[in-house]
């Protein structure tokens, strides 16, 4: 016991404010990749890598096997190799958010649009006829990242967004049903719009099955851009909404028009630095909301 208190001793003796900063920078890079492979199919694979190492490791120095060492010595850099190939998806997601947030910083004196209302309320009006009728529907609301890429797929609308519009374009075995509505500003820009599917597996946790390509598509543009995606059941009427890869599910109008004015009125987040509002939790959810 006093040999071990000596060694904790002389190692705090060695210490320096530069290895502290060190320390810190190391565990904040590990807590970061950690961070964005949490809930992705990647970090199952992580696992899978971690837990063939350990055992080479454990195998090679427990074991005198000369050929076997050799194969594993050989073998770790080509490992290392296939590291970014295997998490291209999330490594491409990273430096994703990272641009982003460097777009933020330049557009920080940037206000949200001032009658975000127009907006959002009848969103809200729309998404609550839908879900006591249990029509579904899939409603995209930009925010700074251009969803160009999707509007082309959709049909192209340019319309003021109100009730009518939005219940008629999610009416059931109409043209425009299939798909979601993409809405910038004021307008509805397009409808019938083809969303990424996500692959992160979280839907596939879920305890409900009831779930499928609408939540999917919310969840993958989710990831995509920093869009908010706003979901209606077609079997229940539950209302969902996604951001940043995560979704908060059975939420009741009321408290879909506070989640939205949260995003689109960052003095309603004064306490959190505006370059900041992008990557914090728009709200902890419950745990019978947690997906």
């Amino acid at each position: 016991m006093t040999d071990l208190l000596n060694n904790i001793l002389f190692i705090f003796e060695r210490l320096s404010w530069l290895s502290v900063i060190d320390i810190l920078l190391v565990t904040l890079i590990f807590y970061g990749l950690l961070y964005w492979l949490r809930g992705t199919q990647a970090m199952i694979l992580l696992r899978g890598v971690i837990l063939i190492v350990v055992v080479l490791v454990l195998i090679t120095s427990l074991v005198n096997l000369p050929a076997f060492s050799w194969l594993v010595q050989n073998s770790l850099p080509a490992l290392l190799l296939a590291v970014p190939v295997i998490f291209a998806p999330e490594i491409r997601r990273a430096l994703e958010r990272i641009g982003r947030a460097g777009t933020l910083i330049i557009a920080s004196n940037k206000t949200t649009n001032p009658k975000f209302e127009q907006t959002i309320q009848p969103v809200v009006t729309a998404v609550t006829r839908l879900s006591a009728r249990q029509h579904g529907a899939l409603i995209i609301l930009q925010r700074l990242d251009h969803l160009d890429e999707y509007i082309q797929s959709g049909v192209r609308m340019d319309a003021s967004v109100t009730p009518e519009l939005l219940l008629q374009i999610f009416y059931p075995n109409t043209p425009l049903h299939d798909g979601a509505a993409i809405l910038a500003g004021s307008k509805v820009v397009a409808a019938a719009c083809v969303m990424p599917l996500s692959s992160s597996g979280i839907l596939n946790r879920s305890p409900e099955r009831r779930m499928g390509l609408r939540h999917r598509a919310a969840l993958g543009i989710s990831e995509e851009s920093d869009a908010i995606a706003v979901v209606v059941s077609e079997e229940t009427g539950a209302i969902s909404i996604a951001h940043a890869g995560r979704m908060i599910r059975r939420i009741d109008p009321e408290r879909l028009e506070n989640i939205l004015i949260a995003f689109f009125q960052p003095v309603a987040n004064e306490r959190i630095p505006h370059w900041l509002q992008r990557f914090w939790p728009f709200h902890v959810p419950r745990k019978d909301e947690q997906s």
